[in-house]
């Protein structure tokens, strides 16, 4: 199981965010953050509640209770290829509900086979 300081560090770089850019959302300085990150510095409850609203997960993905996350939030980003998951999304959405109802039941299908 990752510990807190790597799940906020992976997380400020999927996100390609500089650790000033979270230190300064916090109230913190740089030095601080960076101390949080390399597990030199316990992060204190109240920092563990606002970085779980500025990276969108849970306080539950954060100290490790939930692998719910399964990447960048960023929609935009490449998710296969030159396609985005914006792209998938709107895709989807485009569908009929007894499509998207098919299209459901084939991706629980595909992950039955794992």
């Amino acid at each position: 199981m990752k510990e807190l300081h790597v799940i906020i560090r992976d997380l400020r770089e999927d996100l390609d965010i500089k650790q000033k850019t979270v230190a300064e959302y916090l109230g913190v300085s740089q030095q601080t953050y960076s101390n949080y990150e390399n597990g030199r510095r316990d992060i204190p409850l109240w920092a563990v509640l606002k970085l779980s609203e500025y990276f969108k997960v849970s306080t539950d993905y954060l100290l490790g209770a939930d692998s719910g996350y399964l990447g960048s939030p960023n929609l935009n980003r490449k998710y296969l290829g030159d396609v985005t998951m914006h792209d998938v999304l709107f895709r989807i959405q485009k569908l009929d509900a007894g499509k998207r109802r098919e299209l459901l039941r084939f991706i629980r299908f595909l992950g039955e086979e794992e």
